[in-house]
């Protein structure tokens, strides 16, 4: 298989022409996506992005942890808000059809206002003005900056939370309606992730069929009892952490906020393997935390995540990270008898 093919990923309803995407949170305001598609990515995720514009809490909000090669941030959703931002995608809609059409999708990541007292109105806000002009929606209940957001991943709490966001996703007068992924914390519980795992692979919420392959299956369903119908096609796993790893060197290491970079890659790696376990393979994960080389990606691939993202390498490798990740993941496919990425995804819990 062609190298370009064997990056090749059909998953949400789509083609990405290669699997390593950029994280929310780097373009939060849908100002830069042309330029990073340049830099190699399969995808890019824009946002998060609130109802209202907001400045998000006080400066200094972001701390380089450098002898960690990790960053601390409690931005808190700053945003320029809906308008501003569907103004921007509207401009270059004809743009991003045919990035699209050329395996390079763009996801839009959705929070809800600190001061909102109705966070579901948020997200449905949301869906109904940015939906039309992304091929997959986030549900981001797991940032550690927004009081009371991870409240949300509540069983009660999320079931009630999607069921709106994906009626709202149904009724959009669009004729490709994109896909809902739920983002989740790596600060969770077992019974956290029970929980989640059941509500995202709850038939009774919309009674819906999965979008696009069974991933890593070459198609085809797992070995396992009737699959269930999912309420929400995938998930992101997963956020920044709250915790604070016994490694950690910089004198930042106390300050406030959600930790990414490379102390999050194992914490990130083991959640995605618990939630591929507890969802039986049948629903697609984006995995991101700490992934600054093609090693890094295949653990993430292997542990089940169909792709994955990146954000906090870029602080300290730059934009040639992007084509280095890429193409060490193509060597380690082919080394370890892989002829493509969804042939390796999950490949650990088939060992």
């Amino acid at each position: 298989m062609a190298p370009a093919e064997a990056q090749e990923v059909q998953v949400l309803g789509h083609r990405f022409c290669n699997p390593v995407g950029l994280a929310a949170g780097f373009d939060k305001h849908g100002e830069a996506m042309d330029g990073l598609y340049k830099m190699g990515f399969g995808f890019v995720e824009v946002g998060t992005v609130t109802p209202e514009p907001q400045e998000g809490n006080p400066r200094p909000r972001v701390f380089r942890l450098v002898e960690d090669e990790a960053v601390i941030n409690r931005y808190g959703f700053n945003s320029h808000g809906h308008a501003a931002v569907e103004r921007r995608l509207r401009a270059r809609q004809d743009t991003q059809l045919r990035l699209t059409r050329g395996g390079m999708p763009l996801g839009i990541n959705l929070g809800k206002n600190k001061s909102s007292a109705d966070a579901a109105a948020d997200y449905v806000a949301g869906v109904q003005t940015l939906g039309p002009l992304a091929d997959y929606l986030v549900v981001n209940v797991s940032s550690p900056n927004t009081p009371g957001l991870r409240d949300l991943q509540g069983k009660a709490e999320l079931q009630d939370l999607l069921a709106k966001v994906l009626a709202a996703r149904d009724a959009l007068p669009c004729t490709q309606k994109p896909a809902v992924l739920v983002k989740i914390a790596p600060d969770l519980s077992t019974q956290d992730k029970q929980d989640i795992a059941s509500v995202v692979c709850e038939g009774t919420l919309l009674m819906r069929v999965p979008r696009g392959c069974w991933p890593g299956m070459g198609g085809h369903a797992p070995h396992a009892a009737a699959p269930p119908q999912l309420g929400v096609d995938g998930l992101i796993v997963s956020n920044t952490t709250v915790s604070r790893p016994s490694s950690l060197q910089s004198r930042q290491r106390s300050e406030p906020g959600g930790l990414s970079g490379k102390p999050l890659r194992e914490l990130s790696t083991q959640t995605i393997r618990d939630m591929y376990s507890l969802t039986r393979g049948q629903v697609p994960i984006i995995g991101v935390g700490g992934v600054s080389s093609g090693q890094d990606a295949l653990e993430k691939i292997r542990a089940g995540a169909s792709l994955v993202q990146m954000y906090t390498a870029l602080v300290y490798h730059g934009p040639p990270v992007v084509q280095a990740v890429k193409q060490e993941l193509e060597e380690l496919l082919r080394e370890q008898g892989f002829r493509n990425v969804m042939e390796a995804v999950g490949a650990d819990h088939r060992c």
